[in-house]
């Protein structure tokens, strides 16, 4: 079977058709795995054995005429997210060894629906990074261009999913993590409104941030997965309890009087020309079939990376300082307590790690907590206000969603604050806390792609699925040649 850019609904029709059983699609997979990511390397573990279990039980229930929607479909799950008695390391030496005793609640909802586990993919390290690079084990490469990064942190995720080493795969995001490396990697991917999927399970990076989500081959295979894992959990306080819709339910129809905002700081100094031209381009072709374009701004923008960082670092050194080498985890040497816990910390976190613990415990300290962690709070609500205040006028936003292409791995190893500077358009959809998906919309002439995100209201994921999937529809994808 074709596994290039092979879609969920298409291999649902093969497996209940019986023109390949669960094991044997499982197989090729495997296969392909085995072929391409000694390059790729965008997986940290693969769970082959596990895998052709599963596949054997989900043949039965497919035998059986009691499949669902997932039933025997092989995914790839982001190193962060626990699955019980399966390596669970966020890319880091400091859980090198663990294996968590339970399930996260995503991974209760898939298997409910019989899916089959690929293997758990690479990422940057707890989440920290925005190229794959921090990663302890494997330093994912993208897919369309071996010598650049695949974007982080769920690169291992979007190269899979882009390179056809999985059909699709989870990831999680704090700050874009989910879709800017679905921009670099020519992919879609979708971060939901908080608190939509639960957190239960995930490895958390900065918990009033991180969101758990799906990276596909297009919009309607996100809608599929997210009518897996959406629903409120009684295990996560920050779980909401809104009504679940169908996430297909808008799919196809036209988005003619849609509303799209195009916030002119989007498209300011610092987006490559590439990138506005083919997202101008995607916002014309929208127009065309019948939506209004509106123009707006959004001034507080160039607030929103101190903002973010300082938020997100403020939680990472609270959430890690749990990993003292006592428990669990990685544990150093030291003849005293605090020397232990020095050294574990010390050599069980990498570089990117400590920098932003440090840059969190700083803003929290005595003396600079209301001149930096205060105010970032503070811009925080401003931040949120001024997307209310589009929403007034329009029905969703479209933006670039990186402001240039997937960059040579190592070019910004020096300099960390361009790296930071690289998720401008993508954290203040997680500060508002609003939903979020990115689609390929163009490629530059060398074929590297560019995505765009269509940013919608709180918990409105059918309506910027129906407008990503109307583009979609008129785009031809291009896949690496891998």
């Amino acid at each position: 079977m074709d596994l290039i850019r092979t879609r969920i609904r298409d291999l649902r029709k093969a497996l209940d058709s019986k023109e390949i059983s669960a094991v044997e699609l499982c197989g090729e997979y495997f296969k392909r795995i085995e072929a391409v990511d000694k390059d790729l390397l965008s997986y940290i573990t693969v769970t082959k054995d596990e895998a052709m279990r599963s596949a054997e039980n989900a043949q039965k229930l497919i035998d059986e005429g009691k499949s669902s929607a997932l039933t025997g479909i092989p995914l790839a799950i982001k190193d962060n997210i626990c699955i019980d008695g399966v390596r669970t390391t966020c890319a880091s030496r400091m859980l090198e060894n663990f294996i968590p005793p339970y399930n996260a609640t995503v991974i209760e909802k898939l298997n409910a629906q019989g899916y089959v586990l690929l293997g758990r993919t690479s990422m940057d390290e707890f989440a920290m990074g925005g190229s794959n690079q921090t990663s302890a084990f494997a330093k994912t490469k993208n897919p369309y261009d071996l010598e650049r990064v695949p974007g982080g942190s769920s690169g291992g995720s979007a190269a899979a999913v882009s390179a056809s080493l999985a059909p699709a795969a989870l990831g999680s995001d704090t700050g874009g993590s989910i879709r800017q490396p679905s921009s670099f990697c020519g992919v879609t991917g979708i971060k939901p409104t908080y608190g939509r999927v639960s957190r239960y399970g995930l490895v958390a990076f900065a918990s009033s941030l991180d969101q758990i989500g799906p990276i596909c081959n297009d919009t309607r295979d996100c809608a599929v997965i997210l009518n897996a894992i959406c629903g409120h959990d009684r295990h996560d306080a920050t779980s909401a309890k809104a009504e679940v819709p169908d996430f297909t339910e808008k799919l196809g129809q036209p988005i003619k009087g849609m509303k799209i905002a195009l916030p002119k700081e989007f498209y300011a100094e610092g987006v490559d020309e590439a990138v506005k031209d083919a997202v101008m381009n995607a916002a014309h072709e929208l127009e065309k079939q019948g939506a209004v374009l509106v123009e707006c701004s959004m001034p507080g923008l160039k607030y929103a990376i101190p903002a973010y960082y300082l938020i997100a670092c403020a939680e990472a050194a609270s959430n890690l300082s749990r990993f003292d080498g006592i428990k669990y985890g990685f544990r150093g040497e030291g003849r005293t307590f605090e020397e232990l816990i020095r050294d574990s910390r010390s050599r069980g976190f990498g570089e990117e790690v400590k920098r932003r613990i440090l840059l969190g415990n700083y803003a929290l300290s005595s003396g600079y907590y209301d001149a930096y962690y205060k105010k970032a709070l503070a811009l925080k609500q401003e931040i949120i206000r001024q997307y209310n205040r589009i929403f007034e006028q329009a029905d969703v936003i479209l933006t670039p969603t990186a402001p240039t292409p997937a960059y040579k791995i190592g070019s910004q190893d020096s300099d960390p604050v361009k790296m930071y500077q690289a998720d401008i358009c993508t954290v203040t959809v997680n500060i508002a806390k609003l939903p979020g998906v990115s689609t390929t919309c163009g490629y530059t002439e060398s074929g590297l792609p560019i995505g765009m995100s269509i940013i919608g209201k709180r918990f409105d994921e059918t309506t910027i699925l129906q407008c990503a999937d109307a583009f979609e529809q008129g785009f031809v994808p291009v896949a690496p040649k891998l």
